[in-house]
C-alpha cells in the first residue's frame, strides 16, 4: 500500500501571530466595554422609569367630582389612570428596545470596524518592529548556508535604532561572530604559518642527507640510512603539503571557471597508473561530461585523493580494483564516485575517517601510506565548492566516496544551479 505524504501545516508568521493577539484584545475588551454600558444603560432605564407628568383637568359636568391625573398622548387622546398606566409601560418597553437595538446594533458595527483598523494598524506596526529581528535571521541565513563553517563570518548587521531588546539582540550576535571569525582566522593562519615554516628545515634536511648519502667514502650503512631519513622525510614533507593544501582549500574560491570533471578523472587514472601497478591493483573508469565551475587544481587534487587512498587503502595481496565513475545527475548536479575493494569498514567508522590524521581503528600516525589528510582535503575542497562528499561501507569490503558538485549551468543546457 502507497501511503500518502504527510501534509505538514503551514506556519503562521510572528507577525500575522501578533496582528492576531492584538486584534483579540481588543475586540475582547470592545465587547466586554459594550456589555457595561448596556448593563449600566438597562439598570438606568429600569430604575428611573418613564416619568410622565399630568396636569389636573377640569370638567364642566358637575357630577364628575374634583379633577383628577390624566395624560393625553400625542394625538390627542386623553387616558385615565389604568389606561395611562398601561400605556406608560408600553412606551417604557419600547423606549428600552429601541435603546438596546440601538447600542448593540450600531455598537457592535462600530467595534467590528473599528476592529479591523486596529488589526490594520497592529499588522503594520508589527512588521515595523520585526524588521530587525528579520535582518538578524537574513544574516545568520546566509552564514548558515555558506559552503564551509568559516564562510561568510566577516558580515555583521551592525542594527542602528533604539537601544531595545532586538538591538540588544543584534549586537550580542555580531559579538559572536566576530569571536568565531578571530577564531576562524586564526587557526587558518596557524595551520600556514606552521607549514612554511616547517618546509625551510626539511629542505635543508634532505640536502644534507642527500649530501652525506653520495660522498665517495660513506659507506653502506651510511647510504642505507641515508634512505630510511630520505623517506621519513618525504612522509614529513607530504605532511607538510597536506596541511598547506587544507588551510587554501579552506579559504574562499574567488575564481570559478568553467571545469570539467570528466577529463580531471582521466587525467588523474592516468597519472596514478604506476602506483596503481606497482601495487597490483587495477584502476578502471567510466566517465560521461560533467561540467561544473571552480579551480582546477583543487578539483584535481580531490579526484587525485580519492583515486590514491583507493589504491594506497587497498587489499594487501594484490589483485583489487579501484573504479573512478564520473556522471551528470538530473537534479543540476554532478558527481565522482570512487569505490574499491578493501578491508571491511565499520559504519561508525566512517564520521572519523574524514578528520585529520585519522584512519582505522587507532591508527593515527604519518606512515608511509600518508599523512591521513586525503579525506580531510576532499571535504574542504568539496565545501568550498558547494558541494559534498559521502562514505559507504561496500559489502565484502571496501570503501564507496561519493563527491556532489554543483553543475555548471551553461555548459549544461542552461539547467540552475542547485548547491
Amino acid at each position: 500500500m502507497t501511503r500518502r505524504p504527510r501534509v505538514l501545516p503551514r506556519r503562521i508568521s510572528l507577525r500575522a501571530r501578533l496582528t492576531l493577539i492584538y486584534g483579540g484584545l481588543f475586540l475582547a475588551a470592545g465587547v466586554v466595554l459594550l456589555g457595561v454600558t448596556y448593563a449600566l444603560f438597562d439598570q438606568q432605564l429600569a430604575g428611573g422609569g418613564l416619568k410622565v407628568y399630568a396636569r389636573g383637568l377640569k370638567t364642566d359636568d358637575p357630577a364628575s367630582g374634583p379633577p383628577q391625573n390624566q395624560v393625553i398622548t400625542g394625538d390627542g387622546k386623553v387616558l385615565g389612570n389604568e389606561a395611562a398606566q398601561k400605556w406608560m409601560k408600553d412606551e417604557r418597553d419600547r423606549l428600552n428596545n429601541a435603546a438596546t437595538t440601538s447600542l448593540i446594533a450600531q455598537g457592535g458595527l462600530a467595534l467590528l470596524v473599528v476592529g479591523g483598523a486596529a488589526a490594520g494598524f497592529g499588522w503594520l506596526a508589527a512588521g515595523r518592529v520585526l524588521a530587525p529581528l528579520h535582518r538578524v535571521t537574513d544574516t545568520a541565513r546566509r552564514i548558515a548556508s555558506a559552503p564551509a563553517a568559516d564562510r561568510g563570518l566577516h558580515e555583521r548587521i551592525a542594527l542602528r535604532g533604539p537601544d531595545d531588546e532586538v538591538k540588544d539582540l543584534a549586537d550580542t550576535f555580531d559579538t559572536m561572530v566576530e569571536r568565531l571569525d578571530r577564531s576562524f582566522d586564526g587557526q587558518r593562519r596557524f595551520v600556514a604559518n606552521a607549514s612554511h615554516e616547517l618546509r625551510t628545515p626539511l629542505t635543508l634536511g634532505r640536502a644534507l642527507v642527500e649530501v652525506a648519502m653520495h660522498r665517495k667514502a660513506a659507506s653502506e650503512d651510511v647510504r642505507q640510512l641515508g634512505e630510511n631519513l630520505l623517506e621519513i622525510n618525504a612522509r614529513h614533507e607530504r605532511l607538510i603539503n597536506g596541511l598547506l593544501l587544507l588551510a587554501s582549500s579552506e579559504n574562499e574560491i574567488t575564481e570559478r571557471l568553467p571545469v570539467d570533471l570528466s577529463d580531471i578523472v582521466d587525467h588523474v587514472v592516468g597519472q596514478t597508473a604506476r602506483e596503481a601497478e606497482v601495487a597490483g591493483i587495477t584502476v578502471t573508469q567510466q566517465t560521461a561530461p560533467a561540467p561544473t565551475v571552480g579551480d582546477a587544481l583543487l578539483l584535481e587534487r580531490l579526484v587525485h585523493n580519492l583515486v590514491e587512498n583507493g589504491i594506497r587503502h587497498n587489499t594487501l595481496d594484490g589483485g583489487g580494483w579501484v573504479r573512478a565513475v564520473c556522471r551528470a545527475r538530473d537534479d543540476g548536479l554532478v558527481e565522482v564516485e570512487v569505490d574499491n575493494t578493501g578491508p571491511a569498514v565499520p559504519r561508525y567508522e566512517l564520521p572519523t575517517l574524514f578528520e585529520p590524521f585519522r584512519r582505522l581503528g587507532t591508527d593515527r600516525l604519518v606512515t608511509a601510506k600518508g599523512a591521513g589528510l586525503g579525506l580531510s582535503i576532499v571535504r574542504s575542497i568539496a565545501r568550498a565548492h558547494g558541494g559534498k562528499v559521502t562514505a559507504r561501507p561496500r559489502e565484502g569490503g571496501g570503501l564507496t566516496v561519493t563527491v556532489t558538485l554543483p553543475a555548471h549551468a551553461e555548459a549544461d543546457g542552461g539547467r540552475p544551479e542547485q548547491p
